[in-house]
């Protein structure tokens, strides 16, 4: 029998990660041989209009890391590319061009292109906000700033734009192979950072926000950042664009034109990265060849293609010539087509991290004259309530009591209407979910909160960001947890389980799983909210004996809301009975049990 204690090696196929890396590198030494050569067989028109292409395909593929990664919807890039651009017209008609001059708009557009993306998160990201809202605020962008080129007046060329001003003399087929490049290695450096470890953390947040927050991870900065960085890049790009053409436009900041990237994505094929990349292209020549003689029609094409992609392929194309492919080679060419895994990846136990330190004597748990109100409905009032270490206590009473509000208001600070809590001895204040997570605590929800589609190995390492800073640049060949963990993955066998999808698992193994990326935490108190809702009696009881073997190892603080009072009664060590939002009763299990006061309750006998 195998020492559960031992690390673990899982056995999963690392040549098609080899492959996966042999031909990406053999697709980027095609793609900047063919922007190096193809000068040589394009006709002067398709070359200018292309090098126009490859820029905004640089917008596209930002957008997709924005809206197919991370699932941000923004309309906002229109606005960035156009700072960029103004930045080198203005310099250039009211300054003059000099090699200086040129660095110093270059610089000044990327400066104020992350400011605005900074309050742009600031509004769009904050606290309290809906996923929606980012849309809204993004929509908003791009009117104000177009018209705030319109009312500038000379200055900035109002409706007419600047033209005709200084720029860098190079000839047409240098542009040409400058934008190929840059898209070339920026679209490889993009594959590279959505297959490394960071960032599977933009998928995460894309797939369950919420859980995220409750690893720890702070999704306001990572989604702020991420819109800095991808607005500097639209900014560098509107810079080239202005530098090329020597003309810039209101209509570059427009609202139109942002819906016209998200409409080439869409096409494309939104978390795909390549799929953007070739939709702009393609729609961009065509409208060049076709925007012209039948402008109507190839609006019209266009626009029906994009809903019949939101309605029947809300993946967009790509991804159905990718299926296609796939089927083919597994049906006709019989040599399925291999998908890169988790590879050779080595489980082992992760040494104890240091954690924000606990008050001297300090209870896991405190809560003093906790209250929580909906208007004028009082959910919760007077709670008090303490827990130690070493102790597993369950929350019972009947629908309605206040359990699951209870528990919201440990972990948030700003759920609560009244009261005070501490963790260890730390005061919650009104921190959000990833602040209270510093303090040692752990939140398991009533249904699993993972990340669907990330593999098992993905959403054990996700948990573990709070505590390893994940690389940028590739996926780690260990993946080291804590023993608790370990323990929980072991006993349900995830552990022979690291390379498969979670939406693949059963529920049994889902709620297993969501266990086990909170422990991953190394918290000091863990929150449970019926556990075993939908667990057949063998998985009850396996969770039921972990859960004991936490509390009795690991010196964990359990809080534990159950309506299976046989459950309880088995595993607890102390109960507490609410009911109408306060605590009725507090005792040890045979004197809660055996009570006659919760006898009436569950039977709605109690007033």
């Amino acid at each position: 029998m195998t020492d559960r204690h031992a690390p673990v090696i899982a056995t999963v196929g690392g040549s098609a990660a080899s492959k996966l890396q042999f031909g990406f590198l053999a697709a980027t030494l095609f793609g900047l041989a063919l922007v190096i050569l193809a000068p040589y067989a394009l006709d002067t028109y398709t070359m200018n209009v292309l090098t126009r292409s490859l820029l905004y395909a640089i917008l596209a593929l930002v957008l997709d890391l924005l809206w197919g990664y991370t699932g941000i919807l923004s309309y906002g890039l229109s606005a960035f590319f156009a700072i960029g651009a103004y930045a080198l017209g203005l310099a250039s008609t009211h300054l003059g061009f000099t090699p200086l001059i040129a660095v110093a708009a270059f610089a000044a557009g990327l400066v104020i292109a992350a400011l605005v993306a900074a309050l742009t998160g600031w509004l769009a990201f904050g606290r309290g906000v809906t996923p929606l809202y980012v849309s809204v605020v993004t929509l908003a962008l791009p009117i104000v700033v177009k018209q705030g080129l319109l009312s500038g007046g000379v200055f900035t060329g109002s409706s007419s734009g600047l033209s005709g001003f200084e720029s860098f003399d190079l000839e047409i087929e240098t542009w040409f192979r400058m934008g190929g490049i840059a898209l070339v290695i920026l679209t490889a450096l993009c594959w590279i950072f959505v297959r490394s470890d960071a960032g599977r953390v933009l998928i995460a947040v894309r797939e369950n926000e919420l859980r995220c927050r409750y690893l720890g991870i702070s999704t306001v900065r990572v989604k702020t950042w991420l819109m800095i960085v991808t607005a500097m890049i639209a900014a560098v790009a509107g810079y080239a664009y202005a530098a090329y053409t020597v003309v810039v436009a209101p209509e570059l900041a427009g609202f139109e034109f942002g819906t016209e990237i998200l409409i080439w994505v869409a096409l494309g094929g939104r978390g795909t990265l390549l799929g953007p990349v070739i939709g702009a292209l393609v729609i961009d020549l065509g409208s060049a060849y076709l925007g012209g003689s039948i402008p109507y029609v190839w609006k019209l094409v266009v626009g029906l293609a994009f809903v019949a992609v939101i309605v029947v392929m809300p993946r967009g194309f790509l991804p159905l010539f990718s299926s296609a492919w796939r089927w083919l080679a597994a049906t006709v060419l019989r040599k399925p087509v291999a998908v890169a895994m988790d590879a050779g990846l080595r489980l082992v136990c992760a040494p104890a991290q240091e954690t924000i330190s606990a008050a001297s004597g300090a209870p896991s748990v405190e809560i003093r004259q906790l209250s929580k109100r909906f208007g004028s409905l009082k959910v919760l009032e007077g709670i008090d309530f303490a827990a130690s270490p070493g102790e597993l206590v369950s929350l019972v009473g009947p629908n309605g009591a206040g359990k699951t509000t209870m528990m919201r208001c440990i972990a948030d600070g700003a759920e609560r209407s009244g009261g005070e809590i501490t963790i260890t001895g730390h005061d919650i204040a009104r921190l959000p979910p990833e602040r209270c997570v510093a303090f040692g605590l752990g939140r398991k929800f009533q249904t699993a909160t993972i990340f669907d589609a990330l593999s098992v190995a993905d959403c054990l390492r996700i948990a573990r960001t709070s505590h390893e800073t994940p690389s940028f640049v590739h996926r780690e060949t260990s993946l080291a947890l804590p023993q608790a963990a370990l323990d929980v993955i072991t006993a349900t066998g995830l552990d022979r389980m690291l390379g498969v999808e979670a939406r693949q698992l059963s529920h049994g193994e889902k709620q297993a799983l969501e266990l086990a990326m909170v422990l991953a935490l190394e918290p000091s108190v863990l929150l449970l909210d019926e556990p075993t809702a939908g667990l057949t009696k063998s998985e009850r009881m396996l969770i039921g004996s972990i859960l004991t073997r936490l509390v009795r190892d690991h010196a964990l603080c359990v809080l534990l809301v159950e309506h299976d009072l046989d459950f309880v009664r088995e595993i607890s060590s102390r109960i507490v009975v609410l009911h109408q939002g306060r605590i009725v009763l507090d005792g040890t299990v045979d004197e809660v049990v055996g009570s006659a006061l919760v006898r009436d309750i569950y039977a709605g006998g109690h007033a």
